[in-house]
Order: C-alpha cells, then structure tokens, then sequence
C-alpha cells in the first residue's frame, strides 16, 4: 500500500496554472489492469487506485501519509520556464531565419 503525493502539472487545453495549485496523495497499482474480452474495456480489482486526495500543501498531504501509516513517494514539480515573447519579434530585420506561412 504505496502512494505518491504530486504537483499535478497543468493541462495541454489551459494556458494558467488554476488547477495545478493543489497537492495530490494517490496510491499505486496494486495489480496490473486487464482487459475485459467482450467490450474491449481495461478493468482493475485494485479499488485504492480510485482514491484521489487533493490537499491545499504539500506538508499537510505528507502529515497526513505519516498519520495513517501510508508508504509514500514525494515528487517535486518542475520549475515552470517562461520565454518571454513579443509580436513584433516576428518582424525583426535579424532573424536567423525567414518568417512565412
């Protein structure tokens, strides 16, 4: 019974960070996922990997593993880089290469 406590990053469909502020604890596999012959659906006997605690810092999510006796794994999030970037770079007379469509 391992969990990991994460930064989730943001997603591909956002360009803020609104929902990505919050500390996760979720827990690992237990058991590999199948798939189910019929339908072609992937299922799973492991119900822990349905738990999905969002805490508001990433010392109350590690408390909180502590207090319960969880196993845990804790992943820093990266630093997110920034290239600063104007409109009217496009139009500069030094470009190394040629702007087109």
């Amino acid at each position: 019974m391992a969990a990991r406590i994460y930064r989730p990053a943001k997603t591909a469909m956002q360009s803020g960070e609104g929902r990505s502020k919050s500390w996760v604890l979720e827990y690992e596999p237990e058991s590999a996922r199948r798939i189910e012959p019929l339908m072609g659906w992937t299922s799973s006997d492991d119900q822990k990997s349905q738990i999905r605690i969002k805490f508001a810092t990433r010392q109350e999510a590690v408390d909180y593993a502590r207090k319960q006796g969880i196993a845990y794994s804790l992943t820093e999030p990266h630093a997110r880089r920034r290239k600063p970037k104007a409109y009217a770079d496009n139009f500069r007379t030094d470009r190394t290469k040629p702007w087109t469509h």
